[in-house]
Parts: structure tokens; C-alpha cells; sequence
């Protein structure tokens, strides 16, 4: 069996959210970065639990510039075999799409997992569009993945319920929580990660169709206004004048 796992790298969950002055990039000065959690805790850890039990291999990918390597590096000690890093700016989830469709295009891979989403940008975007590059199916959200020979189950949440569907390999599948158990690196494996290798390819050329412009940050909240239980007039006044839901 052979496993794509595109990883990306994102700033930390706690980190400050600003822009710069121009509000074209996101302000990365004094930012801790770390792996996208979704990729990393679901569908790099699921990659290696079925590897280990099933045999094969697991490539970690990442498309982004060398300060990436660290991030990379942590895929390695948590036991991807080997991994890739196509030497690009991830411009746009186009862009990030077309690099990896491109690399995989070739390499025979069984599943080429993602996270469901990055905590950074949130567009669930990616996964659909490397498979629509590569005409292979798309199961996204899934919350569970079983392996019968060529054939997977992927169970997914649903709204109300869960829904499973039966694919064949090759396909691409976007992984939720559930879909594995968080994995901490260990000695050994950070130590063996400093052998494994990583490769570096140079990224394909892409005609973008969207470009970003502008960031902005949503307005600051106003402060939470109190109004007496008998006063229910001038409760449904601030509603209908100011709130404007009724």
C-alpha cells in the first residue's frame, strides 16, 4: 500500500491574528507554527496505522518554502517514511491543489489523505480539487476508514446521523476528528527522523483564476448591553433598532 499524506503548516492555535499594513499577507512576525492538527492528529496518523498493519508506505508532502522543514521534520518522527516538500509559496488552495495533483499524478498512490480543513484559513477546499485534478473519488469529512483488500468503508458525519460509503482505491479522502488518535513523537522516532529523507521538487506552473486582495479583521464586539426583566419593550426596541434580528 502506498499513502499520500499532504500536510500543512499553519500558524498556533493561540497565535495573534493581524495583517500587514497594506492587509495583503497575514503578519507572521513572532508567530510559533505548527502542524495543521487536522492533518496531523487524523490523517497522518490513520496513514500510519494502516501502513502498520497493512505494510507499504507513507509520504508526508507539504508545498511551501525551506522554514517548513521543521514542521515537516515532525511528520518523519511520527512515522511517515519519507517526504516531500515542493519548493513553492502556497499562493492559494488552487495553487496548493495543482502542486500536489501534479506530483501524485505518476506515483500510484491507494489513498492520498488530508486534513478536513486547515484551523488558518478553513476553506475545505484542497482534497476536492486535487481530486477533481486527478478525476479520482472525493469522500471528505470522514470519520472513519476501513481497508477490505481494494476496497475502503469511510463513514462520515452526517447532519442528523452518518453516512458510509464504499469506494474503490485510488481516491482522495479528507479526515475529521475520529478518524484516528493523536500520536506524540517519541524518542526514537525523532532521532530516525533526522535520517529519513526529504526531497525537494520544484513547483509546476499555474494560471490562477482567484487572487486575494485584502484581509480585514471583523469589527471589534460591543459590550453586552443589560436590560431589566420589566423593561421588555425597550428590550424588543434594541432588538428591531440596533440588533435589527426582529
Amino acid at each position: 500500500m502506498k499513502f499520500l499524506v499532504c500536510i500543512s503548516q499553519t500558524p498556533d492555535t493561540t497565535a495573534k491574528v493581524s495583517f500587514n499594513p497594506e492587509g495583503t499577507a497575514y503578519n507572521a512576525a513572532g508567530v510559533q507554527f505548527i502542524m495543521n492538527p487536522y492533518d496531523e492528529w487524523y490523517a497522518l496518523v490513520r496513514a500510519c496505522e494502516l501502513r502498520e498493519t497493512l505494510g507499504g508506505t507513507v509520504v508526508a508532502l507539504n508545498v511551501g518554502p525551506v522554514s517548513n522543514e521543521t514542521t515537516i521534520r515532525k511528520a518523519l518522527a511520527i512515522g511517515a517514511d519519507e517526504a516531500v516538500r515542493i519548493d513553492a509559496d502556497p499562493e492559494s488552495a488552487g495553487f496548493v491543489a495543482k502542486q500536489i495533483a501534479e506530483y501524485a499524478r505518476d506515483q500510484q498512490f491507494d489513498i492520498i489523505f488530508l486534513g478536513k480543513e486547515t484551523i488558518d484559513y478553513n476553506g475545505s477546499e484542497v482534497g476536492a480539487m486535487v481530486a477533481e485534478y486527478l478525476d479520482l473519488p472525493y469522500i471528505s469529512y470522514a470519520t472513519k476508514l476501513e481497508l477490505d483488500g481494494n476496497t475502503a468503508s469511510v463513514e462520515r458525519d452526517i447532519e442528523g446521523g452518518a453516512e458510509t460509503a464504499v469506494v474503490d482505491m485510488p481516491f482522495v479522502l479528507s479526515a475529521a476528528k475520529g478518524l484516528a488518535e493523536q500520536r506524540i513523537p517519541n524518542m526514537r522516532g525523532i532521532m530516525m527522523a533526522r535520517s529519513k529523507p526529504l526531497n525537494v521538487v520544484p513547483a509546476v506552473g499555474f494560471d490562477g483564476h482567484v487572487t486575494t486582495r485584502k484581509f480585514t479583521l471583523p469589527p471589534e464586539k460591543a459590550g453586552v448591553k443589560m436590560i431589566p426583566a420589566d423593561q421588555m419593550d425597550e428590550l424588543v426596541r434594541l432588538l428591531h433598532e440596533e440588533a435589527k434580528v426582529i
